[in-house]
């Protein structure tokens, strides 16, 4: 058998700008966190996302977890977080002492469902105690229905803060992810749209909140002399060698997400007659940026997921479940849960697929070929 090249899920995308950047910060000797690259950084996500202020951070779940504090999310709080996502959104809540309630997805974006956060919402007011903030996820690059969503949180006066880590150039109705809400916060980890290998940004109309976010990523530290702190800080700040790839990595923007709708569309239309197969749902009132494309395969009519990713391994070709629900993992055993139907069978049917924008129209070829070897 030809020793095939491996296909990565969703690997870095660089090039020849973010390597003059790097080597530029590190000429200047601006090493340590902080620096011109960092000041423009932030300044760069303000014009993308059309919001006033922009805080650089060593990861998006920093982001997260500094936003709670803002909004006084404490100790035996409870927070809400749509059960289908990644672990860290409910960690951040772990971090603060509150309690993670989990709610499922609606169909048309897999991200929280308005009417179960109404109801969850109902029930808590009969209880007399609302939960302290709603975290939200925008789910695979699709902002979740803030329409709806904002007005529920609204009449109970419960904020929202977005966790866009997935959803870096998608929109909602024309509004850019991360604007929507309290704060909006981004992950540049080295799977996502764009990266720095590691890093955050938390984004915000609020400037308290965003001086309250500086302040506690740079260990809280006083303006005096001395070392001065008056509350607990946190070492959260990115660095400015970490922002220069991250400006040369966001010029690319465009065309990265240009290059993910691409193989999306590919999957959809040489893959989407087979039988018991469908694809993660396009919501028509939002502009997603295709992170992630994540075929839906029905077991009681075709090959199933499991046996379709063992195939693909010996070839090479990285493929993943889709997202464990939330209410599914041992470490949060026991909190409350509002439905959870919708995100278990996306998480038993899911199968992401190599969707990296540097992936190119021969490697798709050899993956969707051994999707169709896999199911017969």
């Amino acid at each position: 058998m030809t020793e095939f090249e491996q296909i990565f899920l969703s690997p870095p995308d660089v090039g020849e700008v973010e390597r003059s950047n790097l080597l530029d910060a590190f000429d200047s000797n601006w090493i340590a966190p902080l620096g011109p690259f960092v000041d423009a950084f932030e300044a760069d996500f303000v014009e993308l996302t059309g919001v006033e202020h922009a805080v650089a951070l060593s990861s998006g779940t920093a982001g997260l977890h500094l936003a709670l504090l803002h909004v006084g999310v404490g100790r035996d709080d409870e927070v809400v977080v749509p059960t289908f996502t990644f672990a860290a959104t409910a960690f951040a809540v772990s971090y603060v002492g509150a309690r993670p309630v989990f709610v499922d997805s609606e169909r048309s974006t897999w991200n929280i469902d308005p009417a179960l956060l109404e109801e969850l919402f109902e029930d808590r007011t009969r209880s007399g105690r609302l939960p302290a903030a709603v975290v939200t996820v925008d789910l695979y690059g699709q902002c979740a229905d803030y329409d709806a969503i904002g007005a529920v949180c609204a009449r109970y006066d419960v904020p929202i803060i977005e966790d866009a880590a997935e959803a870096l150039g998608a929109s909602w109705k024309g509004r850019p992810a991360g604007s929507f809400g309290t704060c909006g916060v981004f992950s540049f980890n080295g799977n996502k749209i764009i990266t720095t290998s590691g890093g955050g940004m938390l984004v915000s109309d609020d400037h308290a909140l965003a001086a309250s976010v500086r302040h506690r990523a740079s260990q809280a530290r006083e303006p005096v002399v001395h070392y001065e702190h008056e509350i607990i800080g946190y070492n959260y700040r990115l660095s400015n060698l970490l922002a220069a790839v991250g400006r040369g990595q966001l010029q690319g923007l465009g065309s990265k997400i240009a290059r993910r709708c691409e193989i999306g569309d590919r999957y959809r239309r040489e893959l989407g007659d087979l039988d018991g197969w469908s694809f993660n749902p396009l919501d028509a009132r939002g502009e997603p940026n295709h992170w992630l494309t994540v075929a839906q395969i029905d077991p009681s009519v075709t090959t199933d997921r499991t046996t379709i990713m063992n195939a693909l391994t010996p070839e090479r070709i990285e493929t993943r479940p889709a997202w464990k629900p939330m209410h599914l993992q041992p470490v949060f055993e026991g909190c409350s849960t509002v439905g959870g139907s919708v995100a278990e069978e996306a998480f038993e049917r899911g199968l992401c697929l190599p969707s990296g924008s540097s992936l190119t129209e021969d490697q798709q070829t050899r993956v969707i070929d051994a999707l169709l070897r896999a199911v017969g």
